[in-house]
């Protein structure tokens, strides 16, 4: 038995209810595995007896986003919590969800549907824990086991490959000896699955705390060969002795830029149909990083980090050069900047247009304005408009 503390406390009265309603139901999964493991805590999952349409009867508030497989999203204090009725699962022809779905009465053959033993164990609202695989054993071992046969999982959804590695980076554990077995028997079978899934996990294994031991895996398993990206750029071996969590797939495209520079960003980004917003800040970074090894360290270069990118700019940096960059003096200049914006100016283009009204409007406005605002960033001169006009008198713009 374990006490339940946290989020399992708001959660109790979903199943509560459920209960109430006469029938059964249990926190399940990656919740309990961390709680297990005493780690933070995310979603709080639930397995019930309940069929779907009986939840929504139970609730007042209810989202029906994959009812046809059983789940549903209750809503409680503002807090969504995913509810899935017992269930068995006929074959998967794509590789992502079974073709068939039958509801079950007991809990059993639910929780032998999973994909890995740690993530195959349930809990009741007093902590008493449901275990049938030995999952608290391989919690105790460090081992990343399939539920049953291995080939099975990884055939049904090849996406788990990437799970167990995944897992392997963020807990630190050793994949079983059969579960690898099975991993090189089937990685072939990642290159069918949708692209938006394969970056999904990716980025969360470079994001793990044991990411090398992650990236170890993808390279001794030859995985990588069947990623995108990956199999045309295999850099694994060149980054795994220095590698430290990378938080985003940005800052990852921006390290493999660096390390292999016949490596496009905007390649990448198409290949792992990732979004404009992580192409903007992947460039961010690799500009940022360009102009460090050029110039060090500088308040221009706190400045093209904001709003937001230092953090990121200092962890590429560490696996680039580990022990170069002093977080501490990149900090102290951000501080210090004298502006954070060039909406904090104290002076625009009319106040330029102003003072020669009559030269032609043209790009020498945007050409002066971003040369005052890196003096002013660089501490040359002060953000006051008397004194930029004045040293715009003393320097102006040359005008063809």
């Amino acid at each position: 038995m374990k006490l339940l503390t946290g989020p399992f406390q708001e959660a109790i009265y979903i199943i509560d209810t459920i209960e109430r309603a006469g029938h059964q139901a249990y926190f399940v999964g990656g919740c309990v595995r961390d709680s297990l493991l005493n780690r933070t805590i995310g979603d709080v999952d639930i397995t019930t007896s309940a069929k779907p349409h009986e939840i929504q009867s139970i609730f007042n508030e209810v989202i029906p986003v994959g009812i046809e497989h059983g789940t549903v999203i209750v809503r409680h204090n503002q807090v969504s919590y995913e509810v899935t009725t017992f269930r068995t699962e006929g074959d998967y022809s794509d590789h992502r969800h079974p073709d068939s779905v039958s509801f079950m009465d007991k809990i059993d053959e639910d929780l032998a549907r999973r994909d890995f033993t740690i993530n195959a164990l349930a809990m009741d609202k007093t902590g008493v824990l449901v275990d049938l695989f030995d999952g608290q054993e391989d919690l105790k071992k460090g081992l990343i086991r399939t539920v049953g046969n291995g080939y099975e999982r990884f055939t049904e959804d090849p996406l788990r490959i990437l799970r167990a590695v995944r897992f392997s980076s963020q807990l630190g554990f050793e994949i079983e000896k059969h579960t690898r077995e099975a991993i090189t028997a089937t990685k072939s079978s990642i290159e069918g699955l949708a692209v938006e899934r394969i970056t999904v996990e990716l980025e969360k294994l470079f994001a793990g705390t044991y990411v090398k031991s992650g990236l170890e895996y993808i390279n001794e398993l030859g995985i990588e060969q069947h990623l995108p990206v990956l199999k045309n750029v295999p850099i694994l071996s060149r980054i795994t002795h220095t590698i430290q969590p990378l938080e985003t797939i940005a800052e990852v495209i921006c390290l493999i830029h660096h390390v292999d520079s016949e490596a496009g960003i905007q390649q990448m980004v198409k290949e792992w149909k990732c979004s404009n917003q992580v192409l903007r800040k992947a460039k961010t970074l690799c500009h940022a990083i360009e102009y460090y090894q050029v110039s060090g360290l500088d308040n221009w270069l706190a400045y093209q980090l904001l709003p937001g990118y230092h953090d990121a700019f200092a962890r590429v940096i560490e696996v680039l050069s580990p022990g170069e960059l002093n977080k501490n003096e990149l900090i102290s200049l951000k501080d210090n900047l004298a502006i954070t914006s060039k909406k904090e100016l104290a002076i625009n283009g009319n106040d330029i247009i102003d003072l020669f009204p009559t030269v032609q409007k043209g790009p020498w406005i945007q050409y002066l304005l971003v040369k005052l605002e890196k003096l002013v960033v660089d501490g040359v001169i002060h953000n006051e408009k008397s004194i930029l006009k004045d040293w715009i008198k003393w320097n102006p713009p040359e005008v063809k």
